[in-house]
């Protein structure tokens, strides 16, 4: 997620939800499922289409563009937009009050009932079909739908004819996805021939001259600087938390006063460069002037979105950026949007895979550590096959709790995989064998549990301030020193586990800690 220099004071605007995204499991041509009386989501996309005249298999692919079919319980997005067909509410679209006005339907129940939301996507998509003249004849033949889908991106130009090429791409493939609530949502492949009209004439193809595999689709002037104020020395890694093509469009968009140089499609890697890597994006506050900001489509909390294609080419290109600009390939440089400093994001989160990244990159997965060789900026996901420091701190921290590692090698072979597995069992974590975020936070969260506040130093805090880099996926100061900021992120971490939020580590604290809550 991008955030504006601190210059600016204007709330933040956000990206337009995600609207593209990979195919959960594409199956070539599936069959379409029939809707199940025990399947409500199924009911509610034959219910809407039935009710609006859209075809089905459509909305369901507009639906799963926009969340991968995850209505996110309510909660609106960045852009504050709401449920499985992000039905929006703000300045720049109001498909949300559009919705309600054509359905009848309060927006409270087309905030939070996915029937509702789904109904109000129809009915939104059925209102741009009817001011583009399309009669029923026309609506009957899904490729003549192409300029209300654009439309519903709340878009224009290049970034809703992205959009919609997404939409049509999953009807061509054909879907087999899951919801969060374990349904199945099956879309029949199919060939299609979008009418694409004017907007065959805004698909960018004008290519990047800093990076020549991305496309060319400048920011708007306002969103960035012209030039630098220091030379260029890392790389910031972001996640818009919405979509490729929203991204784009936001970044467009004068009243935005953010931007970042570089945003990566889940669903292929797709590049589009936004500024000159010689100008200054307004990605990260106080790192501006000397990062270079690449966005990557989705969401922090749901790991589907970081796709290997999207690993792949994002990887490639901050490779070359580091070659080009003499950036040290490790992760003191190349570096997520919560260790930079002065900012208040969470982004890329505990879901992103740094050592995999790292690897990809052809750097270190290390950097950034103390001489203790426990303390770290953010701590990766470490799994079989797994190089670098972060391994060697795991086989230590094994090792001293007990469990048969081998030698603190910095190699993930099978005797760590086996020893992270028992020690896993042992604490009542799922012995999956990796160390991701609840293990990492169970390992450097265990030891004495002895109550600590502000003001508080010494080893035990050290401890405290690991695990809870771990487990929030953002920076903690780790000096041993409890400052107002450690109060912070305890308020913070006990807030989220349901704890009572006092800033004080006692044993209710340290006993979800060590559980790896």
């Amino acid at each position: 997620m991008p955030s504006r220099p601190a210059a600016h004071t204007k709330a933040r605007a956000s990206v337009l939800a995600a609207l593209t995204a990979t195919v959960l499991t594409v199956t070539g041509t599936p069959a379409l499922a029939a809707a199940d009386p025990g399947h409500p989501m199924n009911r509610a996309f034959e219910r809407a289409a039935s009710r609006f005249g859209v075809p089905r298999d459509l909305l369901a692919a507009v639906g799963y563009g926009e969340t991968r079919l995850d209505g996110h319980a309510g909660l609106p997005s960045q852009a504050n937009g709401y449920g499985v067909m992000h039905l929006v509410s703000n300045p720049a679209n109001r498909s949300l009050e559009r919705a309600a006005a054509l359905t009848g339907e309060r927006p409270a129940d087309l905030r939070a009932d996915t029937g509702s939301n789904i109904l109000g996507g129809a009915a939104v998509l059925r209102g741009y079909a009817d001011k583009l003249g399309l009669d029923a004849r026309d609506r009957a033949d899904i490729d003549a739908w192409y300029p209300a889908v654009a439309r519903y991106s709340g878009t224009s130009g290049p970034a809703a004819a992205l959009y919609a090429d997404t939409v049509y791409t999953f009807l061509a493939d054909g879907l087999d996805a899951v919801t969060p609530d374990g349904e199945q949502i099956s879309v029949t492949g199919r060939p299609v021939s979008p009418h694409k009209g004017s907007l065959a004439a805004t698909e960018p193809d004008t290519r990047s001259a800093d990076y020549p595999a991305a496309l060319w689709v400048p920011a708007d002037p306002n969103n960035f600087a012209t030039g630098r104020s220091a030379a260029i020395d890392k790389v910031i890694i972001h996640v818009t938390q919405g979509s490729y093509a929203g991204s784009i469009s936001w970044f467009q968009n004068p009243t935005a006063e953010v931007s970042s140089h570089y945003v990566v499609r889940s669903s292929d890697g797709q590049i589009t460069q936004m500024v000159r890597d010689s100008d200054t994006a307004y990605h990260a506050r106080s790192a501006n002037s000397s990062a270079l900001g690449i966005e990557h489509e989705g969401f922090i909390d749901d790991p589907s979105w970081f796709t290997d294609p999207m690993y792949r080419s994002s990887a490639a290109l901050t490779a070359y950026l580091c070659d080009r600009y003499k950036i040290p390939k490790d992760r003191a440089h190349i570096i997520g949007h919560s260790e930079a400093p002065g900012n208040d994001h969470t982004d890329p989160g505990p879901n992103w895979d740094w050592t995999r990244y790292m690897q990809l990159v052809g750097g270190s997965a290390g950097g950034g550590t103390t001489p203790d060789g426990l303390s770290f900026a953010s701590y990766a996901v470490q799994r079989s096959g797994s190089t670098g420091a972060q391994v060697k701190a795991v086989q230590q921290l094994l090792n001293e709790q007990g469990q048969a590692a081998g030698t603190a090698d910095g190699s993930f072979g099978p005797a760590t995989e086996d020893a992270v597995s028992a020690y896993q069992a042992a604490h009542g974590l799922d012995p999956d064998g990796i160390v991701g975020a609840r293990t990492w936070t169970a390992l450097l969260s265990a030891g004495p549990a002895a109550t600590l506040r502000e003001g508080a130093s010494g080893e035990g805090v050290k401890r405290l301030q690991r695990a809870l880099t771990a487990t929030l996926g953002s920076a903690v100061d780790i000096d041993g020193s409890f400052g107002p900021a450690t109060t912070t992120a305890v308020r913070g971490y006990q807030t989220s586990r349901g704890l009572t939020a006092d800033g004080v580590v006692g044993p209710d604290t340290w006993a979800a800690l060590q559980a790896g809550r």
